[in-house]
């Protein structure tokens, strides 16, 4: 599932596109003991606008359109069909329509039973249809029959009480302490999915996306053990592994140069490719092929592949997650960040013995601490 078919579902995840329809929703709550203290399933067509428009607001933000990071794509393998696994709990939740309140337990009990997660928590599902209309090779829409694309959204809230603190109190015109001892259910989630995918504006229940309120620190027990889907790396991970990469391969020829060279080849192909609808990627091969191309010695690019594949397996790493936005030069009591328009302003040398940081300034006047400054 891609950008441009997850920015369709968001786009129309309302009453007002005329294709879009939320039908009935599925509310509960998990205490941190992991009990299962609530359920309940509530009817779209009976509830207040009010309370309609939370819930809109709570689901919408799992379709979170940074596709690859905050929402994945995973797979499922072919056990978790099997009776009683997550695809088939999952399957039968979304045939029920949320109807059966049997079926609407079980599926409970499996995130309370297998979800790790520090406190107690809320989870809201809602059943809803979108119309697909139909578009020819032109991408514009076409005469013929719709599909009905069904699915399930849910949101895991954390429940925490209040902040405690002072309040003004009106009546006796007096500022009080006041412990608030209620549970809030938080409007953002912590984690999420969409099953079954939206691909190639068809359904797909082979695969299901997942959300994480924190692209770098996904909870990996819901995407295991939830799920039943394996987990692949975060883009803070794939960052650390591509680094890792490159200290092994490059090992003591690693310099300022290289690294912006590296850098500047892979941006390159980010944008070569950024009106794709598809997460562009780095594997073992267009990395030996940057390499090559900046002129890394025969013997460190044969190290490429067998290094790849003990850091990284057979699995790409995405392009947008391992490419730099600037260029950080650390050294103890030292930062320096520089811009990629200033990149070639920036080398390093070797003066009277000593190594230095040498930065060519075009215009002698310079701001220290927001002072300006003319250097002689």
């Amino acid at each position: 599932m891609n950008k441009k078919e997850t920015a369709e579902l968001k786009k129309n995840f309302s009453d007002k596109s005329g294709f879009f329809i939320m039908e009935r929703i599925l509310t509960a709550f998990v205490d941190a003991e992991k009990n299962l203290r609530y359920q309940n399933i509530n009817s779209c067509l009976t509830m207040s606008v009010e309370e309609h428009d939370v819930y809109d607001e709570t689901l919408k933000k799992v379709l979170n359109t940074n596709v690859g990071k905050s929402f994945v794509e995973y797979e499922f393998p072919n056990e978790a069909y099997d009776e009683g696994k997550p695809q088939a709990v999952l399957y039968s939740l979304l045939k029920s329509e949320l109807k059966d309140e049997t079926v609407c337990e079980d599926y409970l009990n499996h995130i309370a039973n297998n979800f790790v997660y520090e406190g107690p928590y809320a989870v809201i599902t809602a059943f809803c249809c979108y119309t697909i209309r139909k578009k020819d090779k032109n991408d514009e829409f076409a005469d013929g029959e719709d599909e009905i694309y069904k699915y399930l959204l849910t949101a895991i809230c954390p429940v925490n009480t209040s902040s405690d603190g002072f309040i003004f109190d009106s009546f006796n015109n007096e500022i009080l302490k006041k412990v608030n001892t209620e549970l809030i259910i938080s409007k953002a989630p912590s984690d999420g999915f969409l099953y079954p995918v939206f691909s190639n504006r068809s359904t797909d229940v082979n695969h299901v996306m997942y959300y994480t309120k924190s692209a770098n620190k996904p909870n990996i027990s819901f995407i295991n053990d939830v799920l039943g889907c394996n987990f692949v790396m975060s883009a803070e991970n794939e960052k650390a592994s591509f680094q890792n990469i490159l200290k092994n391969v490059v090992g003591d020829d690693l310099d300022y140069m290289l690294i912006k060279t590296v850098n500047e080849k892979i941006q390159e192909v980010v944008d070569e490719n950024k009106d794709d609808t598809d997460k562009t990627v780095i594997d073992n091969t267009a990395l030996k092929d940057i390499l090559t191309d900046i002129g890394l010695p025969e013997e460190r690019v044969q190290m490429i592949e067998p290094v790849y594949q003990k850091i990284c397996g057979d699995a790409p790493l995405t392009a947008s997650n391992i490419v730099e936005s600037k260029t950080v030069l650390t050294s103890p009591g030292i930062t320096v960040n520089i811009k990629p328009s200033a990149a070639d302003k920036v080398r390093t040398s070797v003066v009277e013995g000593r190594r230095c940081l040498l930065i060519d300034i075009d215009d002698p006047t310079i701001e220290i601490n927001g002072l300006p400054v003319t250097l002689s």
